[in-house]
């Protein structure tokens, strides 16, 4: 930083007197000032950027430009100690007494939810919305739990503030690994919106080290497939619940997107049969899929169903909430041992129904609308039956001896 005291005779007054400025040159950036002191020309020593003499009005000028000089070389040491990014604006900011507009981390979450809220329908699902509400509310109770405070500056959050609300949101909202991954993703989106803007000077999420671990994912087996296909259910609430569940195993479309299915999704595919074409609401990507015997069976048995009727729907199917309570009355009724909800039938289509008779991962992986394919491999990994079986069939092609290899060991 640099300091100089010049008198400007461009902007000389009426009266012939110029006015005198300070120039503070911060990494070769200019900030002019005016001191609102005017001096005659003939008084001012350039060289020396001062008055000349030692008259009254010498004096009270000169005094006052040590002061300035004073002030500025004050508001360098306050930034350094302060730990504040000196540069031409920031200094003259806080040289002049400018208050920089505090951004807040509440307030902008708040913002950034509203927006979504209203593009709900159009960019993001009304789930998406839900969980980034979610996150604002464990935000807020850990500021008031940790800090009593109802909001803070986006400046103050940093790779120690994350770090505790990952604690938090592990011991005292006992959220599990992955649910509190996905938690301090969604904050992270709203941190990262404001190093974008440029409101921080760095993403404190650099060094976050966070990850997703894999679960095992619980899907039916062929049993129990064959089981809820079979069973006779007097109690049509029951009857329509295994229905849509089946429809979800024999498709693997999500429950809302078997909600938002009409007429107008199925379609003739390019074998001439049947299909399905929708697009997956989560991702927005194509799902086309063959319609099987089952799910034909299901479309047909609800076509005049007055709810289909009614709402121009395909199928009847009861909110995901019902849905999900009815399906664990129904695994007790046929004794499966495994909680269902309704997403299981997604994980069931991708293992049971196609990777395990055979149907190529590329195939399986287009037709959940996955836009990755690794995304489809997490269901390969679980199918150590369908290794097994492929096993055996490599075994039955090197079922030989080897020459000189008796089958008796040498060394019993």
């Amino acid at each position: 930083m640099s300091i100089l005291f010049y008198v400007k005779s461009s902007k000389a007054a009426k009266n012939g007197l110029l006015p005198i400025y300070q120039r503070i040159t911060i990494n070769g950036t200019r900030i002019e000032l005016s001191i609102s002191r005017f001096v005659e020309k003939s008084k001012w020593n350039t060289e020396a950027g001062k008055m000349k003499g030692n008259s009254e009005e010498s004096r009270l000028i000169n005094s006052h430009l040590d002061i300035l000089r004073n002030k500025a070389y004050e508001t360098e040491k306050w930034m350094i100690n302060n730990n504040q990014e000196i540069n031409a604006q920031t200094f003259k900011n806080k040289f002049l007494g400018i208050e920089e507009k505090t951004r807040k981390l509440i307030v902008i979450f708040e913002d950034h939810n509203k927006k979504m809220n209203a593009l709900v329908g159009k960019e993001f699902s009304i789930n998406t919305y839900k969980k980034y509400e979610t996150t604002l509310s464990h935000t807020k109770e850990f500021l008031k739990n940790s800090y009593s405070i109802n909001d803070i500056s986006i400046k103050q959050v940093d790779i120690a503030f994350i770090n505790d609300f990952d604690f938090y949101l592990r011991n005292t909202k006992n959220c599990n690994n992955n649910s509190t991954i996905k938690y301090i993703r969604n904050f992270g989106k709203i941190i990262k919106q404001c190093y974008f803007n440029g409101w921080i000077d760095k993403d404190p999420f650099l060094n976050y080290k966070g990850k997703v671990r894999e679960v095992e994912r619980v899907y039916l087996d062929q049993e129990e497939i064959e089981t809820l296909l079979n069973k006779n259910f007097k109690i049509k609430r029951l009857d329509l619940v295994r229905d849509m569940f089946l429809f979800s195993c024999f498709t693997g479309l999500a429950y809302i997107d078997v909600f938002n299915l009409t007429q107008s999704h199925i379609i003739i595919g390019i074998d001439g049969e049947k299909w399905i074409s929708t697009n997956r609401q989560k991702t927005e990507s194509a799902s086309k899929i063959p319609i099987l015997p089952v799910t034909k069976s299901i479309i047909e048995k609800y076509e005049k169903h007055p709810q289909c009727l009614n709402e121009n729907r395909l199928l009847p199917i009861l909110s995901n909430q019902k849905m999900n309570a009815y399906l664990k009355e129904l695994a007790d009724i046929c004794e499966i041992p495994k909680e269902l909800t309704f997403h299981i039938a997604r994980h069931t289509f991708a293992t049971t129904v196609t990777l395990t008779n055979g149907v190529p991962i590329e195939s399986v992986s287009k037709m959940l609308g996955h836009k990755n394919l690794r995304t489809t491999q997490h269901y390969a990994k679980v199918l150590d039956k369908k290794v097994s079986e492929d096993m055996m069939l490599l075994k039955s092609k090197f079922d030989y001896k080897i020459n000189n290899i008796e089958s008796k060991s040498k060394y019993s």
